[in-house]
């Protein structure tokens, strides 16, 4: 029996008829990074404006300020048209040649779901390694300084680096769907756009600034999330992964900002009982 595309799959295949393949996915990842990095961010800068939510601010007594806002944009704007679509553009061919899919059935949530983690493992491990990598002195000094220039981060500063940072750490973004493709020939477009999503996702949250009660690493221990990696901005050293926490658990890379944030959960337990 003939597969009946469902209306979804329809409406996704007659985005490519009659049309460059790698041409519309160069477009369609890339107006996806846009939408979901700076409508990720929204949340975030409207709690920059509301007072009463300094409360989930890690450090509160730094607010970000326009200029920062409007300096951090410029320099993200240029690394999205001038680094990242460049790569965009070179990715899906590569990925396509290897046998990625791109107008066959979109692929199980259980396939979806399996491969994204998977792929949030590889690109963790990668960027453990990689972060500490840029943090020795020559590469710090040269390449790594310039991400840092925010010591209270926020969302928008999540991609806010030098170009050789961005190229580098794409790798782990991009290697785990290259190794996946190349090892089982079995990898959809779609699961891809979910995990680049998932990433951005996850990259903005980190940087935000603000650790919410609902926050993802209060029901997920092992979730980095911006309390994780606001202490590695606050004091560059320390939590050098980006999703979680076992690598920085498992090398000894997190006693530091455990110590210290033991310290601040002592001072605000003696605060609350002398207001008692």
């Amino acid at each position: 029996m003939e597969y009946q595309p469902s209306m979804i799959e329809s409406w996704w295949l007659s985005l490519f008829e009659g049309r460059n393949h790698a041409i519309v996915l160069a477009a369609i990842t890339f107006v996806s990074h846009q939408l979901f990095y700076y409508g990720r961010y929204v949340p975030f800068w409207i709690a920059e404006h509301i007072p009463a939510m300094d409360k989930y601010k890690i450090q509160d007594n730094k607010p970000v300020t326009s200029a920062q806002r409007w300096k951090c944009l410029k320099g993200v704007l240029i690394q999205n048209h001038f680094i990242q679509l460049p790569m965009i553009l070179a990715f899906h061919p590569g990925t396509q040649m290897l046998g990625m899919k791109v107008t066959d059935p979109f692929p199980s949530l259980m396939q979806i779901v399996i491969q994204v983690f998977w792929f949030f493992l590889f690109e963790d491990f990668y960027h453990y390694w990689a972060h500490r990598l840029f943090h020795w002195s020559f590469f710090y000094k040269y390449i790594h300084k310039v991400h840092h220039e925010f010591s209270a981060p926020f969302g928008l500063a999540a991609e806010y680096a030098h170009p050789l940072e961005t190229i580098l750490l794409a790798m782990g973004t991009f290697g785990g769907p290259l190794i996946w493709i190349s090892c089982t020939g079995d990898l959809h477009v779609i699961t891809v756009l979910i995990w680049m999503a998932s990433r951005l996702l996850q990259a903005v949250d980190s940087h935000s600034g603000y650790d919410f009660p609902w926050s993802m690493r209060h029901w997920c221990p092992i979730w980095s999330g911006s309390d994780h990696h606001d202490y590695h901005h606050q004091f560059f050293v320390n939590n050098y992964a980006s999703s979680f926490r076992f690598w920085d658990h498992l090398f000894g890379t997190d006693l530091k900002y455990k110590k210290f944030r033991a310290k601040q959960a002592l001072a605000k337990a003696k605060a609350a009982k002398k207001e008692l």
